[in-house]
């Protein structure tokens, strides 16, 4: 039996760690060739080895999302390495500690803290969907995930710009989805919750206690959860979703 990637090309921003690894690993299992991308280049090729040595095919790149040459670049590197793009997933992001903003309310972010919040998990997802989109307009379509979060459906105390940027992410999703529709380019968001990844330890170290008791599973989720949720949205299982925002959050958003 192929597997449901297979023969496909694949780019993952943000795959040197966490949910990126864990996706860029399912991607390889079900036979899709790799372009890992990340700001830590090192991060990115140890996802690499980690693909090759699965039996995978893979390349690492590295670059910052928020810069438009360096997401041209990224693109035509994958292009070069594979000839096209089919499945794009756009899910490099940072955390409020990343920007000297943990635990802060909203009037204590500073303007440059904002900045970088919004730069990283919005803009950056825009200029990825802009240049994959070209991309997959030239070559017939393509298929799109975004990271969103639960923090893109509800108000996140001590999080202010991080649930600005990750309501942007849904809105891009949702309006990509829409014009695209006619193209065969699909553009849908996963959301996670609480997962087990370096980005939710500040958090959890916290107030872990407190969350756990707001998840009706009563735990964290594993980063392979939620690419379990991608691969579904990159294949041709999920052909008639687009503009979807997918929760994987163990039920908190039913609370």
């Amino acid at each position: 039996m192929t597997g449901l990637l297979e023969g496909k090309s694949a780019l993952i921003t943000g795959g040197g760690g966490g949910i990126g690894r864990a996706t860029a690993l399912i991607f390889a299992r079900e036979g899709a060739r790799l372009a890992i991308a990340d700001a830590s280049r090192d991060a990115a090729a140890e996802t690499v080895d980690l693909v090759n040595k699965a039996g995978g095919q893979a390349i690492a790149l590295s670059g910052d999302v928020t810069e438009t040459g360096a997401v041209q670049a990224m693109v035509a590197a994958v292009v070069s390495a594979y000839g096209r793009i089919d499945c794009a997933f756009n899910n490099a992001g940072i955390a409020g500690y990343q920007v000297d903003a943990a635990g802060k309310r909203t009037h204590e972010w500073a303007d440059e803290s904002f900045d970088r919040m919004i730069g990283v998990n919005l803009k950056g997802v825009w200029l990825c969907m802009k240049h994959e989109i070209v991309q997959m307009l030239a070559q017939g379509g393509g298929k799109i995930v975004n990271t969103g979060s639960i923090a893109g459906l509800i108000g996140l105390p001590t999080s202010s710009a991080y649930v600005a940027a990750k309501h942007g992410v849904l809105g891009l999703t949702k309006t990509a989805a829409i014009e695209y529709a006619k193209d065969n380019i699909r553009v849908n968001a996963v959301c996670p919750g609480y997962i087990e990844t370096k980005m939710t330890e500040d958090t959890m170290r916290r107030r872990g206690e407190q969350l756990m008791g707001q998840v009706p599973f009563g735990r964290m989720g594993k980063p392979e959860e939620i690419g379990e949720m991608v691969l579904f949205l990159c294949s041709d299982r999920s052909s008639y979703v687009s503009g979807a925002c997918y929760n994987v959050d163990g039920g908190y958003m039913a609370i």
